[in-house]
């Protein structure tokens, strides 16, 4: 498969029904995000497409970002899941599609972005550090989920919330 910087063209796009497969797809290679169901992948490709994005580099699904606007805090946008294929990883693509994303024209313009993180997760650290400090837009991290809520043994996940930009 060819790598970003030799590749002949990188689309960015909101994913469609077709696109749900990819996405979990992407989601289980991925080897560190709680995967869900195809189905919930299939409904967020439907449901949730214009606030979600798959980059396809020469037609290949690359990369995607989930997201949705916060009922209560439309102008907030919460960032669900990242993921970028082996292939295409160390090109800056996951930041490509966050900009792209929170960039897009809208009535309701995106003032805030939201994401949860294991204290662990440090490519995610940097990557949602690195999207606040491009748009030097401050960034709070507080506790959100504790580890005792989650039945599974899930480690305890982290607010991030960058903005307003």
């Amino acid at each position: 498969m060819p790598r970003p910087e030799s590749a002949t063209r990188v689309d960015f796009r909101s994913p469609n029904l077709e696109d749900g497969q990819h996405l979990w797809r992407m989601a289980r290679e991925a080897r560190v995000l709680d995967v869900n169901t195809s189905y919930a992948y299939l409904l967020w490709a439907r449901d949730f497409a214009e606030t979600s994005i798959i980059a396809t580099i020469d037609d290949d699904p690359g990369g995607f970002v989930t997201g949705y606007r916060r009922p209560d805090d439309p102008e907030t946008l919460m960032i669900w899941q990242v993921a970028v294929g082996d292939q295409y990883r160390g090109q800056g693509l996951a930041s490509r599609m966050l900009d792209d994303l929170v960039d897009r024209s809208s009535d309701a313009p995106v003032r805030h972005l939201e994401t949860t993180i294991t204290a662990d997760n440090s490519a995610s650290i940097a990557l949602f550090t690195s999207f606040a400090n491009a748009r030097k837009a401050p960034i709070e991290r507080t506790p959100l989920f504790e580890a005792e809520m989650f039945p599974d043994g899930h480690d305890a996940e982290l607010l991030f919330r960058i903005g307003p930009f």
